[in-house]
């Protein structure tokens, strides 16, 4: 990793509080005559190009250029519970379906768990070409140390190119381990994927508070690692199968662990806004929480699920389950209905796929309405009882029919 580097001998007082007053960061501290650099420094460099001549140095590691031809496949880990596929295991299966256009590598589905039988022949409905299987009664319930000791199995005996995770509480705690046990990078929570032809993964997620979308990539290192989201692709279609599955051995896992699983309590469960189809999303536009009853009618007439905006959830108007972006929930509806909302990019984010967008601002310049079907500039007070009434002239032409 590249790094900034101090030549101590020729560092004083003065020089030292000059580089503390030059850096944005706030990044040196100087304490017993020792200047150093802590966690805050961005290395951009303003020390080296401004700073004392020769007192800060900027030190790149030297970049060894691997064999790409080594690493083939794009993994996808299937995450399940009780013998049920979690849902983003076969939207990451589509997605990965898509990448192997580029580079046409085999799309491998990971199965872990006991007697998966019925997993691992879903994999194939939906397209992979490989389903790696590893059955054994010590994997029937997840323990975080035990699967990444076989992801490290998988990956020491296929070498892959490219192992997705789904980003679930599940995936956000498994991906990181799998990461650090194979010394390489993780991008979590990605919005969108690509692949270049020669096999590098291009990783896109909002970053800096989500006012930029990063691209990143790691065409140095492997394998590429990356969770994403539900909601995000689209679930492919059953297919013939064609692929095969491979049942591999336990026997040399280690399936020894310090975690000790005292019981397992399951929430109940309760209906989540990212399966809903028709939505109803509220922002800060209104006033009063009383003021939210005057969407009630609408809600009622289309049978819809009520979405809203972090500010709302931070006034404790909802549950946090009902929050739309990336902080909240990604959903994908055939319909959305946003009420008020300002159109920031976390928003847009958690939404954007929704097969039908009707935005409702008094700001003419909303960032919602470049994205939205049909967009409605008035103030929410007002548009909202005509709303009303437009829909119930629908439903009686619809009735009439």
């Amino acid at each position: 990793m590249s790094y900034i580097k101090i030549n101590q001998e020729k560092i004083d007082a003065k020089i030292a509080q000059d580089l503390i007053k030059l850096c944005p960061f706030n990044a040196f501290e100087y304490e017993d005559a020792y200047l150093s650099i802590n966690a805050s420094c961005k290395i951009c460099k303003i020390c080296v190009k401004k700073g004392p001549d020769g007192v800060c140095e900027f030190i790149e590691d030297k970049i060894i250029p691997i064999d790409k031809s080594l690493y083939k496949g794009i993994a996808v880990y299937v995450e399940q519970h009780q013998n049920h596929a979690h849902h983003v295991s076969w939207e990451l299966l589509g997605k990965a379906k898509e990448l192997k256009e580029k580079t046409n590598e085999d799309v491998i589905a990971v199965v872990i768990g006991h007697q998966m039988e019925h997993i691992s022949q879903e994999a194939l409905n939906f397209g992979a070409d490989q389903v790696i299987v590893y059955d054994d009664p010590c994997f029937e319930a997840f323990n975080v140390e035990i699967y990444t000791n076989v992801m490290e199995a998988f990956y020491q005996k296929y070498q892959s190119n490219i192992i997705l995770f789904g980003s679930t509480p599940l995936g956000r705690s498994f991906a990181p381990r799998v990461a650090a046990r194979l010394k390489t990078g993780l991008t979590a929570d990605c919005t969108m994927l690509d692949m270049t032809k020669d096999g590098d993964l291009l990783q896109i997620r909002p970053a800096f508070g989500g006012n930029i979308m990063a691209k990143i990539n790691t065409p140095n290192h492997r394998p590429q690692l990356a969770t994403i989201r539900y909601k995000m692709f689209n679930k492919p279609s059953l297919c013939e199968p064609h692929g095969t599955i491979s049942i591999e051995s336990t026997e040399n896992i280690r399936k020894q662990s310090q975690i000790t699983l005292l019981d397992s309590l399951d929430k109940p469960r309760v209906k989540d806004i990212s399966d809903a189809e028709i939505i109803i999303a509220v922002g800060r536009a209104f006033k009063k929480q009383k003021d939210l009853e005057l969407i009630e009618p609408l809600r009622k007439k289309l049978n819809a699920e009520v979405g809203c905006t972090r500010p709302l959830i931070e006034n404790g108007w909802f549950d946090p389950r009902k929050q739309i972006g990336l902080s909240g929930r990604t959903v994908k509806p055939k319909l959305i209905i946003n009420l008020g909302i300002s159109g920031a990019v976390q928003f847009i984010e958690g939404m954007k796929e929704s097969e039908l967008i009707i935005s409702v601002n008094s700001d003419p310049h909303n960032r919602l309405f470049d994205m939205s079907h049909y967009s409605i500039v008035g103030d929410i007070y007002e548009v909202l009882p005509q709303l009303n009434e437009l829909i119930d002239q629908i439903l009686e032409v619809n009735d009439e029919l």
